[in-house]
């Protein structure tokens, strides 16, 4: 038997209360009374016969039959939703307000240096960036998106890589190889003072990591004991090139001081691979147009990092 159409606007009301489970609530932000609303739920549940929502005075609950009707519903109007959202984006400038999970590392290396082009681009849009080196909940969090390592993330996260592969890479300045001389193996560096990163999250000492450069690529564990210690990679960088030791940091990171010859990389023959950068999100299916121009903006720049990338190599 076919579906009533007259019955649509009653679900559509239905899904909304249920979703906020209250019909105060719904009622306010559909611009409504909350009459209208309990109105719209009594004549769906005379046409069904059968009772949906326990209501009391402070108060409401789906019964067992209207968690059925829910769970069918939800997926269904919100696959709606999202089709008239991107419909009434088509062809509009992305506006309004991005609010972005991000690592330290992630923000210096991908965020900053590309701000200005973004907003340039997107001028009706508004960036802002909620830094923390642990992994957010932006759902819960009620943020837009979120920029960490792959290896951080869910499998079954909705994400998109904005970097190529990366590797950890030990790098020194010219003028402390002059005066302790270059390691050759990860056995050696017990010679040289080797910097410390503290997580701010965990509060654990990252450890260095290599895999042998043979057939085997057996993995090969260093604990830096050099004569400091920080936090924030900006700091630990500023000591290296200042040639107070060496430090391990991500190859993006480092490239423009290779490149510039303030900082020398070693070991390179032992580089341990990461995983890429991923932008994730709450969903792909009602993904908002601002949004989306984060995703393709970033993966853009991904593109033209993977270019220099095979351009220097």
């Amino acid at each position: 038997m076919p579906l009533d159409p007259s019955l649509l606007p009653a679900m559509a009301w239905f899904v909304h209360v249920a979703r906020r489970r209250s019909f105060t609530k719904a009622a306010l932000e559909m611009e409504v009374t909350r009459a209208t609303v309990s109105q719209h739920l009594k004549s769906l549940e005379r046409h069904l016969n059968v009772r949906l929502i326990n209501r009391t005075t402070r108060d409401m609950s789906l019964t067992e039959e209207g968690q059925r009707l829910f769970d069918v519903l939800q997926p269904a109007f919100a696959a709606i939703e999202g089709a008239v959202t991107d419909l009434g984006e088509a062809g509009t400038e992305p506006s309004g307000t991005i609010r972005l999970s991000v690592s330290r590392v992630a923000a210096r290396s991908l965020i900053e240096p590309h701000m200005a082009a973004f907003l340039a681009r997107y001028p009706k849009l508004r960036l802002e960036l909620v830094t923390d080196d642990g992994l957010s909940n932006i759902v819960a969090e009620g943020l837009d998106a979120g920029i960490r390592l792959g290896e951080s993330l869910d499998e079954h996260v909705i994400a998109v890589p904005i970097t190529p592969p990366l590797e950890m890479a030990i790098v020194g300045a010219p003028k402390y190889f002059e005066r302790h001389g270059v390691p050759e193996t990860p056995q050696e560096l017990k010679h040289h003072n080797c910097l410390s990163y503290r997580f701010t999250s965990s509060g654990t000492i990252d450890r260095w990591t290599f895999l042998t450069p043979d057939l085997e690529a057996r993995t090969v564990v260093y604990e830096p004991q050099g004569n400091a210690i920080f936090n924030d990679d900006g700091s630990m960088l500023q000591a290296a090139l200042e040639g107070l030791g060496l430090v391990q940091h991500l190859d993006l990171c480092v490239r423009q001081h290779l490149q510039d010859g303030s900082l020398v990389r070693v070991l390179l023959p032992w580089a341990h691979p990461r995983p890429a950068f991923y932008l994730y999100v709450p969903s792909r299916a009602q993904m908002p147009a601002k949004t989306r121009a984060l995703v393709d903006f970033l993966v853009e720049q991904r593109k033209q990092l993977v270019r220099r990338t095979v351009h220097s190599a």
